[in-house]
């Protein structure tokens, strides 16, 4: 039986059962587990965790380190040279050099990129613990919090607004528990839950129970109790997720299209080694050797490291600018975005608004209207808003502080309807000394007067006319044109009734406003200027009126010659409105499955969109982000789907956010554009050596010696310079241009490889050997050694040129003298030249192959050098002038 099936039918089994029932079956009680019961409980049902955190294992990221393609690689050549060179060989013969180098060659590859790995995995779990999520269980009769990965089946867990729903539960105990299951479902209803015993229903999907809470959906308002059913991957949204899926991401989509770029160039290079390797020297184990070599060599072998430490030391760098990175892969995020979208509310305005004025229906100041404001916003189970706030502030006006504790003491709550995104108003139900109950509504100005039949006036209710609506807009709407937030109030008396239902919203009497100051932040402005600068296009996506959403952005700059409202997106189709979000910067009035379309459309269009929220509106939009964006200050459900957190709500925060993203990007691009295009010069110099010399220009362990010592001094990459015209712009994350930029520099260094070979063919080698050439020896002794100065000799020019096409290629401008790559690169590049030159010198020279060249030779080389960058630096200026850009 599928396993989805097995947990629908376990699901509904409980759903079906009386609470006791439940205790005696799981077994649990009403004060929860004891500490013996839980380990058994973890042990029988698994950990609360939907991958089994098998990344945060050190064997999980051993194996990691040590078997990948590249590593899988160098291990198959290390067993033919086994072969080759020990076993089927004589005594005198065998030579398990290559073996060893090869084998350490591995274990160093691996060992660096374990300790990077290490390194941001600790850096990920010390962020981590800022935004860790909590849950409030009772065990043992005690109420504890714990980490939510701590639930095992049976726990008895206590639900409150806000709360991200951290398993599968039964409910035993609820209280206006209203739920969002947006999360399982996609749509954005929120729905009422109850702790009842549900009917038997065989047709009934178990989403549709009302007594069962999931996984990731989120507590909207109300409170409950719950008993945990279903824990990690055998939840029903962890059927959902597949274990270290990445397939869907911007940055993994980009990572792909690159290792196909490179795995091209592969399949066309290597077979063709191998073919003339083997034809002309006769030799084909040794030719299929060294065409594994060249695949090797092609192939950026410390790419997942470089990447990976580029990641991680943008996001520390983002961690001492209060931001937290959850999610490594969203650095690349920040340095593609091309649009922001947000909502302006605490971003472009102050988190904080004033309560101004409250009013009857013709704008008198009414302290009833302002009371009964109270009342709903005091009682209101939900998440708390800033709305909510600035009414209960309204306390602590002088000698308010006892008339409202009056109000409450005289006026309890009986029950409520929250807020929801298609009603736009929250309604509650209170009941005062004498028993009788008044249902108070507050919210949207339209949505409300939509249900009112009636208004209030100086005590008297009288009938709405038909102009009744454009008499509320002559009072509002010169407020809303300020920018200010314009609420209505309404209510109704229900005598005895003490439930309410959505059925009982209507014929209320409208009885006055609340408006509210919400003024722009005065970094607004500077912050949206900047962002245009960086070239991320700003849009502002609100639920509040189309007029506020105007005055605020007005103030800042943010264009509004085109405003959509959420009405007339729904008139739209899904086509049109991908032509309607380039043009427009304004969406006003929007619910949030309107949110997830416009992020849908502008995704679809090829743009890479972060979005900023904070709110439980927010979560759709959040989750289908390129990069998701939260504050420290918001609902824990919007941190936790969050990609990135920001310790402080500015823009001016995000600006920087951006910025590192950008260096982290261009850092890991200049890495594999360069090495892959110097690479790819090697091997191309390698088929044409291959044709026509009686032997290998390099052996396949100089060529992986050559490729190994390379990246090593690539690891330093991550704290190279940038230059500010490279982060002036969003950047795609794609190997679209990388071919290009492979075919355009990689034959330039094959053009100075063959003027190399030449001279050490036909003068250093022959000056050096008696004055022969290779094929006019007879002597072993002196063929062995023309070999090793000619493969000595390419060997160097090889590990020089490719250094330094590093400094010519990682800036537009002309290397060192307009622009110079950071300390650390330089020390470490320098390091490497000199080190890898005196290894030529060393006793390990004669192990690899290698021997001491003359001081002529180093003047050669330097002459090839200087032409060879000046050849590029002259390339590089024609490559930017026909395409617009280098890297």
């Amino acid at each position: 039986m599928p396993k989805s099936t097995l947990l629908s039918s376990r699901m509904k089994k409980y759903a079906y059962r009386d609470t006791l029932e439940i205790y005696q079956d799981i077994p649990t009680s009403p004060d929860g587990l004891t500490l013996k019961q839980v380990e058994t409980m973890r042990e029988q049902y698994g950990a609360n965790q939907l991958t089994g955190r098998k990344n945060d294992t050190l064997w999980y990221r051993l194996r990691r380190a040590f078997i990948n393609p590249f590593t899988v690689i160098l291990f198959v050549l290390a067993a033919v040279s086994l072969i080759t060179d020990v076993l089927l060989v004589s005594d005198f013969s065998r030579n398990i050099t290559t073996v060893v180098i090869i084998c350490v060659m591995i274990l160093i590859s691996g060992t660096i990129r374990l300790v990077q790995e290490l390194r941001a995995k600790n850096a990920s779990d010390r962020l981590g613990r800022l935004i860790h999520a909590s849950v409030t269980v009772k065990r043992e009769g005690v109420l504890i919090d714990i980490p939510a990965e701590n639930l095992v089946v049976g726990d008895l867990v206590f639900l409150s607004p806000g709360d991200r729903i951290p398993a599968d539960l039964r409910l035993v105990k609820t209280q206006d528990l209203f739920i969002s299951q947006a999360a399982v479902t996609g749509e954005s209803a929120i729905l009422e839950k109850d702790s009842r015993t549900s009917r038997y229903s065989e047709q009934l999907p178990i989403i549709q129970l009302k007594n069962l809470a999931f996984m990731a959906t989120t507590v909207i308002s109300g409170k409950g109790e719950g008993i945990v059913l279903a824990v990690g991957k055998d939840t029903l949204y962890g059927n959902f997720i597949r274990p270290d899926s990445e397939g869907s991401t911007a940055f993994q989509k980009g990572a792909n299209s690159i290792a196909w770029v490179m795995l091209r160039f592969m399949m066309i290079l290597v077979p063709i080694v191998f073919l003339v390797s083997g034809i002309t020297k006769g030799d084909w184990v040794e030719s299929f050797v060294f065409a594994l070599s060249v695949a090797v060599g092609l192939t950026p072998e410390m790419l997942p490291m470089v990447i990976t430490a580029c990641l991680a030391k943008g996001s520390l760098s983002l961690s001492k600018k209060q931001t937290i990175v959850k999610n490594i892969n969203a650095m690349q995020g920040f340095g593609s975005m091309d649009v922001l979208c947000m909502d302006k509310t605490g971003t472009l305005t102050n988190e904080r608004i004033l309560l101004e004025y409250y009013m009857d229906i013709l704008g008198n100041e009414s302290a009833k209207t302002l009371e009964f404001a109270y009342l709903n916003s005091y009682y209101h189970s939900g998440v708390r808003n800033p709305i909510d706030n600035a009414i209960l502030a309204c306390r602590t006006m002088p000698k308010q502080e006892n008339v409202y504790a009056a109000l409450v003491k005289r006026f309890q709550k009986a029950d409520e309807i929250p807020f929801d995104y298609s009603r736009k108003f929250v309604s509650t139900l209170v009941t005062d000394e004498n028993g009788m109950h008044e249902l108070i509504v507050k919210g949207d100005i339209g949505q409300i007067f939509s249900h009112c039949s009636f208004v209030e006036y100086q005590g008297k209710v009288l009938p709405i006319e038909d102009s009744g609506f454009d008499n509320v807009t002559a009072i509002v709407d010169e407020m809303l044109e300020d920018g200010m937030k314009v609420i209505a109030i309404a209510h109704k008396s229900l005598g005895a009734q003490d439930r309410i239902v959505s059925a009982d919203e209507k014929d209320l009497t409208l009885m006055g406003y609340l408006a509210f100051f919400d003024a722009p932040k005065k970094s607004a402005a500077g912050s949206v200027q900047a962002l245009k600068k960086l070239q991320v296009r700003p849009k502002i996506l609100t639920g509040d009126r189309a007029e506020i959403a105007v005055s605020i952005c007005r103030r800042v700059e943010i264009s509004v010659d085109w405003l959509m409202t959420g009405s007339e997106i729904n008139q739209l189709s899904d086509e049109h409105l991908r032509s309607i979000v380039e043009q427009t910067d304004v969406f006003a009035e929007l619910a949030p499955g309107q949110k997830v379309r416009i992020l849908n459309a502008l995704r679809e269009n090829g743009h890479t969109v972060g979005f900023l929220g904070d709110g439980m509106n927010d979560i759709p939009a959040l989750s289908e982000a390129d990069v998701g964006i939260s504050v420290d200050t918001a609902v824990d459900a919007a941190k936790d789907i969050a990609d990135v957190v920001l310790l402080q709500k500015d823009l001016t925060v995000l600006e920087q956010g951006i910025l590192e993203g950008r260096k982290t990007f261009s850092n890991m691009i200049k890495y594999i554009k360069i090495t892959a295009s110097s690479n790819f010069g090697n091997m191309l110099s390698i088929v044409c050596a291959s044709a026509v010399l009686p032997f290998l220009p390099m052996t396949a362990i100089q060529l992986l010696l050559l490729n190994l010592l390379y990246d090593a001094l690539c690891i330093i990459l991550p704290w190279d310079n940038v230059d500010a015209e490279d982060m002036v712009t969003p950047r795609a994350w794609s190997g679209k241009t990388l071919g290009r930029f492979m075919c355009a520099f990689g034959p330039i260094s094959s053009v100075f490889d063959i003027l190399t070979f030449l001279f050490l063919y036909f003068i250093l080698c022959p000056a050096l050997c008696g004055g022969l050439t290779y094929t006019q020896m007879a002597d072993s002794a002196m063929r062995a050694q023309y070999i090793a100065i000619f493969q000595t000799g390419w060997f160097l020019e090889s590990m020089w040129t490719q250094v330094m096409i590093l400094h010519l290629l990682r800036t537009r401008k002309v290397t060192f003298l307009q622009s110079r790559a950071s300390n650390p690169v330089l020390l470490i590049t320098l390091a490497g030249i000199v080190a890898f030159t005196l290894l030529t010198m060393t006793p390990l020279a004669a192990v690899l192959g290698l021997t001491r060249l003359p001081l002529l030779y180093f003047g050669f080389l330097l002459l090839m050098v200087l032409l060879y960058m000046l050849l590029t630096t002259a390339a590089k200026r024609v490559y930017q002038n026909r395409y617009h850009e280098l890297l």
